[in-house]
């Protein structure tokens, strides 16, 4: 079959791009604009590509799936539309292609991607090739997605919408067997109106996992108990109670009575220790023992843009990290302050998504900042009353390039284009 995607820069896509051809079919996708990583990843797997959505630039295809940032008044989709072409939301596509894998969904506002990989870097190690799809890039794989022959399949299962003619969370396609909710907190402002429309969701995904299903969730979040308890039709994994103790000090957690201990892996950070532990009990239902896990997390390295290390220069360390949600931002930035206790911190933070954009998250944004020395933030709507906020980069820029050496350590933090930060850094750095 001849697919065509619109939207295949983006890492979901461009990862179903990956699994579409592996399972046999010719595929091609267009853009709006092409971008490293993905634009290098899309010609590392062949995928034919299309700059622009103009009508006359859409290629002849038997199906055509629609990513969820194209909306009506696109040329693409109105030629799709008003010529009755057959169309499909991503999700939609992968769902149909996954009905008969073991489906191990990783889902929650945060950590998903880093769960995911960690996952499959296990079930990899023990030698099997397992099926994934990953919104991102991990260091212990060459792809962010594969088919694989084994029966299991790992998907990163995100809450927001499938796409502009289907309002459904993009996880509800996907009939997981095993489900890990790693939290649930407010995200994605532009599609959902408060928190409880958010567990609605969860609550609806929860509905179609088999009896003879899994969910691990941590019961210390609030929010992931609450929709566990509105209705449950499986087999649940409560992290943090009598059923999986956990010590996030010691970075100890204690199975049916018996203790491992994880302070020899490489990540850190309570955040990076909960994603630990939900990767291995995941793997546990999969038949991986808990030590052989562990023991396969040691050579994990992590996922691009998850608190990179970009570069030393001039005695100043550059970290590189993903974080745009105040929760995100404080663990990020305690992790960085517990590594560094007595450095001198610099955040640069931009609010990129729309949730952060919109002024949601004002009070809790300013409250992440207690383990930074200081923060300059690139907030483009001039939506947050914080002292060192700009609405312009090149306003933003000329703060940093006049404090730079006051610092021992920068970590970046945005869920857009990090080189536009790193990139004048390091010119300010060889200028010495």
């Amino acid at each position: 079959m001849r697919i065509h995607i619109l939207g295949v820069c983006g890492t979901f896509m461009a990862g179903l791009a990956q699994i579409l051809k592996e399972s046999g079919h010719k595929v091609s996708g267009s853009d709006i604009q092409f971008y490293p990583p993905m634009s290098d990843y899309l010609k590392q797997i062949s995928i034919e590509t299309i700059k622009g959505y103009q009508a006359d630039l859409l290629p002849d295809a038997d199906l055509y799936v629609i990513g969820n940032a194209l909306s009506r008044g696109n040329e693409s989709v109105e030629m799709i539309l008003e010529n009755k072409l057959p169309f499909v939301s991503g999700p939609e596509m992968l769902g149909k292609e996954l009905k008969d894998r073991n489906v191990f969904a990783i889902s929650g506002t945060h950590g998903k991607t880093t769960t995911s990989y960690m996952l499959a870097h296990i079930l990899n190690e023990q030698g099997r090739d397992i099926g994934f799809l990953v919104g991102g890039i991990s260091k212990n794989f060459n792809v962010s997605a594969r088919l694989g022959t084994d029966k299991s399949f790992v998907i990163e299962a995100d809450e927001y919408d499938s796409a502009f003619f289907d309002k459904r969370s993009k996880f509800i396609h996907y009939s997981p067997t095993n489900l890990i909710i790693n939290n649930i907190e407010f995200d994605h402002a532009d599609i959902f109106n408060d928190i409880d429309d958010i567990k609605k969701q969860f609550h609806h995904l929860i509905k179609i996992i088999p009896s003879s299903g899994n969910i691990i969730f941590f019961n210390d979040d609030d929010n992931s108990k609450e929709v566990i308890e509105t209705g449950l039709w499986c087999n649940k994994i409560a992290v943090n109670s009598d059923l999986i103790d956990t010590n996030f000090e010691l970075m100890e957690f204690t199975v049916e009575g018996k203790r491992f201990s994880m302070k020899e892996l490489p990540l850190i950070g309570e955040h990076n220790f909960r994603n630990y532990i939900s990767a291995i009990l995941a793997a546990r239902l999969d038949g991986v023992e808990i030590e052989d896990s562990i023991k396969s997390l040691e050579t994990f390295e992590g996922v691009t843009r998850r608190m990179d290390f970009v570069k030393e220069s001039c005695g100043i360390k550059i970290y590189d990290d993903f974080a745009h949600h105040p929760t995100a931002i404080k663990l990020s930035t305690d992790a960085i302050r517990k590594r560094y206790p007595d450095k001198r911190i610099l955040g640069l933070i931009e609010l990129g998504s729309n949730t952060m954009a919109s002024g949601y998250h004002e009070e809790s944004l300013l409250k992440s900042f207690s383990s930074l020395d200081q923060a300059i933030l690139l907030d483009h709507k001039k939506v947050y009353k914080y002292k060192n906020a700009h609405g312009s980069i090149d306003t933003f820029l000329l703060e940093l390039k006049e404090s730079i050496y006051d610092y021992d350590i920068i970590l970046i933090m945005t869920n857009k284009d990090s080189q536009k930060f790193i990139q004048p850094i390091l010119s300010y750095l060889e200028e010495k």
